[in-house]
């Protein structure tokens, strides 16, 4: 010690291996915990201290009952979209994904088990067995007009032939007609389905279900009692039909799919039930 102290107690050994001073005192030991650092709390709300944990670690929400949610005996309620899902709580089947039914089962099961042959051909374009359908329909639907009847058959056959031709046009063309304003008031009531099926499924309904009155008209006329109680019944069976089927191809309650079956149902009740009752 004699080498580096002077006389007076003076250290002269150079600064930078003079021993530092602690910061807390002579000697003093560093402090064993690192201070807590902290935030200046928000006006009107107490703040937790935090020790430099991530940010996931903290509470975003800073509510006791989103931490109660996260412990072992609770749970948290999630919530899933159902695209099916309608305002009126009408929930709606399952779309099955069946193949195309051959033309023999479409038509029979239009009749026999109408709600299963919609819900399965609602994806499928029916045009081959509906403009088929119903241009033979439209072939013999003049007949049983008793009028059309009788200058159909007063006339030559080359008058009568283009006349019939023209005829099974018009009701082909009628009926996609029909079938489309039927499709765009099922979309305006909320529907999802194609038009190609709507449009084919509905000249389909339209030349089936009038398919006994006509039968019955071609020898017995028009103006039977038994026609017109054919005609009244197969009408009304046209409804129920065409309301399955808008309601199977567009995800639609039975209110809304008659409704939008409406306006088909009357032009068929005025050009073809009432022109012959």
């Amino acid at each position: 010690m004699a080498g580096f102290r002077n006389g007076r107690g003076r250290d002269n050994r150079p600064p930078q291996q003079q021993p530092q001073q602690a910061p807390y005192g002579y000697n003093a030991a560093p402090p064993p915990y690192p201070q807590q650092q902290w935030q200046q709390p928000p006006q009107g709300r107490q703040q937790q201290p935090t020790y430099g944990e991530p940010e996931y670690f903290g509470e975003p929400y800073g509510g006791q009952q989103h931490a109660a949610a996260n412990n072992p005996g609770h749970t948290q309620m999630f919530s899933v979209d159902d695209p099916y899902a309608q305002a009126d709580g009408y929930q709606a089947p399952p779309v099955p994904t069946g193949p195309r039914l051959p033309w023999k089962q479409l038509l029979s099961g239009i009749v026999f088990r109408p709600a299963d042959t919609f819900l399965q051909m609602r994806d499928h374009a029916v045009w081959g067995p509906a403009l088929i359908v119903t241009f033979l329909y439209g072939l013999l639907a003049i007949f049983g007009f008793d009028q059309a009847r009788e200058e159909a058959l007063n006339a030559t056959i080359s008058t009568t032939i283009p006349y019939v031709l023209m005829t099974a046009l018009g009701f082909v063309l009628g009926g996609l007609i029909l079938g489309a304003v039927t499709h765009t008031l099922a979309r305006q009531l909320g529907g999802d389905g194609a038009w190609q099926p709507t449009v084919g499924l509905s000249m389909l309904v339209m030349s089936i279900t009038d398919a006994p009155r006509l039968v019955f008209a071609l020898f017995l006329g028009g103006e039977n009692g038994l026609v017109q109680i054919l005609g009244w019944a197969t009408w009304l069976a046209a409804g129920a039909l065409l309301t399955v089927m808008v309601s199977r191809s567009h995800d639609l309650p039975w209110p809304k799919a008659l409704g939008a079956s409406a306006i088909q149902l009357v032009a068929l009740l005025s050009l073809i039930k009432l022109g012959t009752l």
